[in-house]
């Protein structure tokens, strides 16, 4: 198996990956939304609560 990031043979330690470095570049790639799951692009709800729901909580000022 070949790493998905430089394409070295893998490292069973950092697997897929061949080293942290490999890892660590792919997880800066997800957490920067550079991949993404395909399909339809779902509508994000208001975070108005609705009956019955409970409020969020706040600090009292």
């Amino acid at each position: 198996m070949t790493c998905p990031i430089c394409g070295k043979d893998s490292d069973p330690k950092y697997r897929p990956f061949c080293s942290r470095r490999c890892a660590d570049i792919d997880l800066g790639r997800w957490l920067r939304g550079d991949y993404v799951i395909p399909g339809a692009a779902l509508e994000e709800e208001d975070e108005v609560p609705r009956e019955g729901d409970e409020a969020p909580q706040g600090r009292p000022h």
